[in-house]
């Protein structure tokens, strides 16, 4: 099954193994899923940290490919399509972050490995 991992998702796989649900924690430890990282994570991680929000992301934002690398996931790049999707949203959900990968989840017909309850109004499968 293809994954797509939100942003805490993949940040507590790599850093903070414990906060993930024991479902999701399956479903990233199962070799036969295909897991991915959007590239709107290494922007949210990059400016979170930026602001003081995520002080201890230094060394995921130092080696980003890598880490996403050895959870066995691949980065999915934010295509034109997701960015028309995201911006056309009718929801007024305010978060670029949240908005984008709800329209990756659409567009590439995956569930969001996320726990953030407020994606459900975009009618993306979420797995927790």
């Amino acid at each position: 099954m293809r994954l797509l991992l939100d942003t805490h998702a993949f940040l507590w796989a790599v850093m903070q193994p414990a906060k993930l649900s024991p479902k999701a924690r399956r479903l990233l430890e199962n070799p036969a899923n295909d897991l991915m990282v959007s590239a709107a994570s290494a922007w949210e991680t990059a400016t979170k940290f930026r602001l003081g929000k995520l002080p201890g992301a230094k060394a995921v934002l130092d080696d980003f490919d890598d880490v996403a690398r050895r959870l066995s996931a691949g980065i999915l790049p934010i295509s034109h399509f997701h960015a028309l999707l995201a911006g056309s949203y009718p929801q007024s959900h305010r978060d670029p972050f949240d908005r984008i990968l709800a329209a990756q989840a659409e567009t590439e017909g995956v569930p969001l490995v996320s726990r953030d309850r407020a994606l459900c109004q975009f009618g993306v499968e979420l797995l927790w």
